[in-house]
């Protein structure tokens, strides 16, 4: 299984890891990968709590109780909880976000999947999504777990990352390789 997929690395990569180890042992990475999935939503909701995550001047009491209050108000399992105290008790919250995505990508893996991330300057239809994922499905051999976002500064045209490959065909893209060529010429 290690080379199906990008490992996160480093610290990350390796709580990455012994999560999904301790899960697939268990027999529970479909609802370690939700609470994880939850938790990451969150992250993303708070300013307050990716400042907290990132911040040095907590202590570790503090930061292993609100994450258990936080994993408790959520509903996260033994597993789930567990981890989160670990990585506050050795002072690895600021790496949260990538142990998140990195057994987030060990799980899709293990499932036959490829993740990837299609970045848009507008929002996309069902059918356009549809067919972006068949199309790197037909591409890559396996099933893509796709995810979508909006940055409206591509102007037009479509970032598509698949691991560590990106495409782009952005029109911010092509208009700054015109101005790159002008300024040659």
């Amino acid at each position: 299984m290690a080379g199906e997929f990008a490992p996160t690395t480093g610290v990350a990569g390796r709580y990455a890891g012994a999560l999904f180890d301790l899960a697939k042992e268990a027999g529970a990475v479909a609802a370690v990968e939700a609470e994880m999935k939850a938790l990451s939503a969150s992250i993303d909701a708070s300013q307050d709590l990716r400042d907290f995550l990132k911040s040095p001047i907590y202590d570790r009491a503090d930061q292993i109780k609100a994450l258990t209050a936080l994993a408790q108000k959520a509903g996260f399992g033994a597993l789930t909880t567990n981890f989160l105290k670990l990585v506050a008790t050795n002072r690895r919250l600021f790496a949260l976000p990538a142990m998140i995505a990195g057994f987030a990508a060990r799980a899709a893996a293990d499932r036959g999947e490829v993740s990837a991330e299609a970045i848009s300057a507008a929002a996309m239809s069902e059918d356009q999504t549809k067919a972006l994922r068949l199309e790197i499905e037909s591409m890559v051999g396996k099933a893509v777990n796709l995810e979508t976002s909006i940055d409206p500064d591509l102007l037009g045209g479509l970032i598509v990352k698949i691991g560590s490959q990106m495409i782009d065909s952005s029109l911010r893209t092509k208009l700054n390789r015109l101005r790159t060529v002008m300024k040659e010429a």
